[in-house]
């Protein structure tokens, strides 16, 4: 092939100036892990993705989404985005918005229609999955598309768990749910509803009939406050309310709630209740500052008339005649060193009073582990699992809130994945590991910002205040077509090749080849300037010293 002249400066040929021979250090194209992907709970390849939809290939966006989550339209509605607070973009003005660019392909799946690509070749073996949450289910996705026979047990009668009874519609409408689970029931899944494992026993008995199983029961033991007696009509459990609210029934626990609770969980409690008309108070053990509800979640909250007593615990209840006397105190709360723990002390003399007809503590939930005894070790509140979340029984793995106190949706699909990868790595050891991104995260400072202009982010409106309390409709709006495409160009690409020729056009000594996909460095003539890599706007080249 004819080497074609400098675009720059001559049209001579360099061919006989073999400057290659100064060079202590050469380029390397390497496609690197964004921050954003290494934040990710499914390793998403945020960056690629995002990259398909500003190019406008949104089928293609959509594929390299569900390698490794088959739930892109829930997970961009209720997903807690660590990969945002990662993005580098934000060190030049704001985050990219990827859980609406998420959402945005997710949306247009469900509405073209789109479907999984075949299941790979059929293997021998099968898989026995108990509980159909999310990450029971993005364990039978990941392992009926690599052909193993699946089999998914649910005590109770629809698909979703967490996502189903715990989340309200207007955070997540529920024909969103429906259209992502059945696009993996369609890949071949057989799903037994109504069909819960009761103990070990039974536990054995199924783990006889299959070559591995997966145990995804969740968290479904309410925390309990020993304030209160749960036995009473004024008191009910945050998560029975959800589920009993989610399925349509009536709220007759009066007009005045106390919420008790910091989290997600508290928030769709009070929040759900404003919908029903109730005047909702949250009392929560941690200031303002250290809630542990995604902030977006209490400023809506706030919006919605819901009033907040922070840094403060209940202490006492009285019923009365015409309602309840909650006594209350304030408390300087102390975070601890892992998720989860804390210490509090009241302050004297900071007493006060609460009125309401009910309360509704949401302080979180623990795994069942007691139906599992004799059968499975546990780590504390959870069961005890390998780095390949295989239990203390060989060929039964575990994951989600029953493994993990990371109490997060894509948390749980995550777990799902990886243990799906365990299991086709357990049925045939031969099998090649997961493909882990190569080096290490590209830093901010690799991007060459004068490619990037400043660009705010397009955040997508919410249903104005008024209406959301009428309804339970969505709060939040999706991405417009070409708001998505805009802000998927804010995106920096970070690590990834853009194929822009920069490194082509700006190397003086015409040592960079373009070819079919991608370039290649000619040894002979690069003399290790580094003028590729100062114009490489995503980081994807380094210097490699020789």
């Amino acid at each position: 092939m004819q080497q074609p002249p400098s675009p720059l400066w001559t049209n001579a040929s360099s061919r006989t100036r073999l400057t290659g021979t100064w060079r202590s250090a050469m380029p390397e194209y390497q496609d690197k892990p964004s921050p954003c992907r290494g934040a990710c709970p499914v390793a998403g390849r945020i960056a690629e993705w995002v990259r398909q939809i500003e190019l406008g290939d949104y089928y293609g966006a959509w594929l390299t989404l569900v390698d490794n989550n088959p739930f892109p339209a829930v997970a961009g509605r209720i997903c807690h985005h660590p990969c945002e607070g990662a993005c580098n973009r934000q060190q030049l003005d704001e985050t990219v918005g990827i859980c609406s660019l998420e959402r945005f392909v997710g949306d247009m799946a469900l509405a073209e229609g789109w479907c999984f690509p075949e299941p790979a070749a059929a293997q021998d073996q099968s898989v026995a999955i108990v509980g159909g949450g999310p990450a029971g289910l993005s364990a039978a996705y990941q392992l009926r598309r690599r052909g193993y026979r699946v089999v998914l047990f649910e005590e109770r009668g629809q698909l979703g768990g967490l996502l189903r009874h715990g989340i309200p519609a207007y955070r997540l409408d529920k024909t969103i749910l429906d259209g992502e689970i059945q696009r993996i029931i369609d890949l071949g899944v057989e799903v037994r509803l109504q069909s819960g494992i009761a103990d070990a026993g039974a536990l054995r008995a199924l783990h006889a009939e299959y070559d591995a199983l997966y145990l995804a029961t969740g968290a479904s033991r309410p925390k309990t406050l020993p304030e209160l007696d749960y036995e009473q009509p004024w008191v009910q459990d945050g998560a029975d309310f959800l589920a009993a609210t989610n399925a349509g029934e009536a709220c007759e626990l009066g007009q005045r709630l106390v919420v008790i609770g910091g989290g997600s969980a508290a928030m769709d409690v009070a929040r759900t209740a404003r919908r029903l008309g109730r005047s909702v108070s949250v009392l929560a053990l941690e200031p303002d500052a250290l809630l542990p509800a995604q902030p977006i979640e209490v400023a809506e909250a706030r919006e919605e008339g819901i009033e907040f007593i922070t840094g403060a615990m209940l202490q006492a209840v009285e019923s009365l005649g015409d309602g309840l006397k909650l006594q209350c105190v304030r408390v300087d709360f102390q975070q601890g060193e892992t998720r989860g723990t804390f210490s509090v002390e009241p302050v004297s003399g900071s007493g006060f009073v609460l009125s309401a007809d009910a309360v509704v503590p949401a302080i979180g939930q623990d795994a069942d582990l007691a139906r599992w005894d004799g059968l499975l070790d546990s780590d504390g509140p959870v069961v005890r699992t390998d780095a390949q979340w295989q239990t203390s029984r060989p060929g039964v793995f575990a994951g989600g809130d029953l493994a993990s106190m990371d109490r997060f949706v894509t948390q749980a699909i995550g777990m799902g994945k990886m243990a799906a990868e365990a299991i086709a790595r357990h049925a045939d050891p031969l099998q090649p590991g997961a493909v882990a991104a190569n080096g290490s995260e590209v830093p901010f400072a690799e991007i060459n910002t004068d490619y990037h202009p400043l660009a705010g982010r397009l955040q997508p409106g919410n249903l104005e205040v008024e209406a959301r309390l009428r309804t339970f409709d969505e709060v939040q709006h999706p991405l417009a077509q070409d708001e998505a495409i805009a802000e998927a160009a804010r995106c920096f690409s970070c690590g990834t090749c853009i194929y822009c020729d920069n490194c082509y056009f700006y190397c003086p000594d015409m040592a960079i080849a373009k070819l079919e996909h991608g370039y290649d460095v000619k040894s002979d003539y690069c003399k290790g300037c580094g003028l590729c890599v100062a114009e490489c706007p995503t980081g994807a080249i380094s210097m490699g010293q020789e």
